[in-house]
């Protein structure tokens, strides 16, 4: 029996790069089911360029700016838990996959034979157009940790955290361990999806092939001691939200003296990362520290919108 696959993409202000994305989804080599765009209030016209340019895809309109993690949860309550397809494939707005990623994801998954029947995320490799380089899938040993470069290099490894943006999320899945958190608005919120789906005994199988291009927002290549690497240019209230998700993760979710040195140090060196290359030097560290300070208190939900 074939799966049913929908697409589930979280839009604010799309209207410009989205028909790209939709474009491919609809030219895929093995069809989609149902394309399904969550328009998370978007000022420029998104849903109504949405409904003209392509009338067989569902709009769900958001009232207001529920961020990535509460938009991706609406979308994955109707798409999985409504509409019962087998598998539901999520998107950032500026993510475009080939047209034969689907087919590759589901084709690994396949192989894995009995292995599959525990994996409940499906990811492939997110690689920056513009410079090519990659961003890997992460392992948790109370921190994050990048895998070698051996098992990265084989058709299919095992992950603990993946980017959300590409991902095949099961229903098995979410019916057993239920949605996205929506009070963490922005940033960690999929992988603290990752890691309740690894506490409940799902795998996350990483396709190496299946190539997915992720803009990342504003990323740039920079050049560190230990090589190139991307950084990823944020609006301080988008830091905001990555400091208070994770040291709400740290002091709530999995406390240990580890995890706890792990994120100071993490938020330390992004800091200096702020401080060389940041745009919004003294906005963002400013936010980095309101944001440390309320996850260590538990305050959570919408505190800052883009504007």
């Amino acid at each position: 029996m074939t799966s049913s696959v929908a697409t589930v993409t979280v839009a604010f202000n799309a209207g410009r790069g989205l028909p790209r994305q939709i474009d491919v989804l609809l030219g895929q080599s093995r069809p989609i089911q149902e394309i399904i765009v969550v328009d998370n209030a978007s000022s420029d016209g998104t849903g109504a360029l949405l409904r003209e340019r392509y009338p067989g895809i569902t709009v769900l309109s958001m009232p207001e700016n529920v961020g990535a993690a509460g938009a991706l949860a609406v979308g994955l309550k109707y798409a999985a838990l409504e509409k019962r397809h087998d598998w539901v494939w999520v998107f950032d707005d500026d993510s475009v996959p080939e047209r034969n990623t689907l087919e590759c994801l589901l084709h690994n998954l396949a192989s894995l034979k009995n292995e599959a029947e525990n994996v409940g995320i499906v990811a492939p490799t997110s690689v920056h157009k513009e410079t090519g380089v990659e961003y890997p899938a992460l392992l948790w040993r109370d921190g994050f940790v990048k895998p070698t470069q051996n098992s990265r290099q084989q058709p299919v490894w095992f992950a603990d955290l993946a980017t959300s943006s590409g991902s095949l999320i099961s229903r098995n899945l979410v019916e057993e361990i239920g949605l996205p958190r929506a009070d963490f608005f922005m940033d960690f919120f999929d992988f603290e999806y990752c890691l309740r789906a690894r506490a409940q005994g799902y795998r996350i199988a990483v396709i190496t092939n299946s190539k997915l291009a992720h803009e990342m927002g504003n990323a740039r290549k920079v050049w560190l001691p230990g090589g190139p690497a991307l950084w990823p240019t944020r609006a301080p209230w988008r830091e905001y939200y990555m400091s208070r998700n994770l040291a709400y993760a740290a002091w709530w979710l999995y406390p240990s003296r580890t995890v706890k040195r792990f994120v100071i140090r993490h938020l330390t060196r992004h800091a200096g990362g702020v401080v060389f290359f940041g745009s919004h030097k003294i906005a963002c560290l400013k936010k980095m520290a309101q944001g440390f300070w309320d996850g260590r208190k538990a305050v959570l939900g919408v505190r800052f919108r883009p504007s």
